[in-house]
């Protein structure tokens, strides 16, 4: 059987795998706060965030294009299945030991460095489309200013519209409006995270002259939604509860400014077809909400643990990805 072939299928369940395990290790971010305030049983939410994924995921194509084409060239790539694989592979191994710590680390951080890594280990960084790569790091820094902005800003509207209201009362209230908010704001996950490895396989099969355009084949798309919404059912309880209670202490008025600014991020994200991460918006929005609640409130230490790891997951994934090319590159 043909090697370029056999590295195709090991890219598509790769691809497939990582998606699957970005549905449980990311979508926790999504039903977190909903979770935390009872607004919705766990099995209830994991199964609403498992549909409107799928839904997601299905919907939208721009971003898998930007991560088939904007890192690194797939019609110019030599190696590609070995540097994609690579890529694969750190990722997928940074995204379970982060799980397994319950560090809301980024999956998107994770396969973007993963791919700039390999392809730098095969062909330097001259392989890198530098304005592409620039553009998509700055959403990824700008991405979580704009959470934790609008979240505050959410925030502070809500504390004056309602001020005069009965507490338990709007809470109650609110607790029904977080099960749309939380809808909304799993299906601009799948709008976003799932793309990233229908993106990864029309890299292989450009690379591997299965296709010529950036355009994303149906069974690509179908398939990579099915691994997320899959992947979603599962759930990531440590994640949840690292998110959902080990930032602030969430009531359902607060889930659902959180959920409404960590939406519209990942949607205007989503339109403008860059790849952004759900973990950082998610848990920034949070952090801006709580800094509105009361900035005491706010259990920073758990935001600076997460900080670090959003800022240590580019290079290291990045490095992994090359370790795992050397090795590739002696089988292959």
């Amino acid at each position: 059987m043909d090697t370029i072939f056999i590295l195709t299928i090991l890219i598509v369940i790769g691809a497939l795998a990582f998606d699957f395990i970005n549905g449980f290790h990311d979508t926790a971010n999504s039903i977190a706060t909903s979770v935390s305030t009872k607004a919705l049983k766990p099995r209830h939410a994991i199964l609403l965030a498992a549909i409107m994924n799928f839904i997601g995921a299905i919907s939208f194509t721009g971003v898998a294009k930007t991560i088939s084409k904007d890192i690194v060239d797939p019609f110019q790539l030599e190696n590609g299945s070995i540097v994609i694989l690579a890529a694969l592979i750190a990722a997928i191994a940074w995204n379970l030991i982060t799980w397994y710590y319950g560090i809301p680390s980024s999956s998107s951080h994770a396969i973007i460095g993963s791919i700039a890594g390999a392809g730098i280990a095969a062909a330097g960084f001259g392989a890198l489309k530098w304005e592409g790569f620039l553009n998509i790091i700055k959403a990824l820094i700008i991405s979580p200013l704009l959470a934790f902005g609008l979240g505050f800003l959410v925030y502070s509207i809500f504390k004056v519209v309602f001020k005069n209201n009965n507490l338990p009362k709007t809470n109650k209230r609110f607790r029904y409006i977080q099960i749309a908010t939380a809808a909304l704001q799993s299906y601009t996950h799948g709008t976003n995270d799932a793309q990233k490895a229908m993106g990864i396989i029309t890299m292989a099969l450009i690379a591997n002259n299965y296709q010529s355009t950036t355009e994303i084949q149906t069974w690509v798309q179908i398939s990579c939604a099915i691994a997320m919404g899959l992947g979603t059912s599962v759930g990531g309880w440590k994640i949840i509860k690292t998110v959902g209670g080990k930032i602030m202490k969430i009531r359902p008025v607060n889930g659902v400014a959180a959920d409404l600014t960590g939406a519209a991020i990942i949607f205007g994200a989503t339109f403008i077809h860059l790849p952004v991460s759900t973990t950082h918006v998610i848990s920034s929005s949070i952090l801006g909400v709580g800094s509105a609640h009361r900035l005491k409130g706010v259990k920073w230490g758990t935001a600076q643990r997460m900080i670090i790891t959003w800022f240590i997951t580019l290079p290291i994934a990045g490095s992994l990805a090359a370790l795992s090319y050397f090795i590739l590159n002696i089988f292959f």
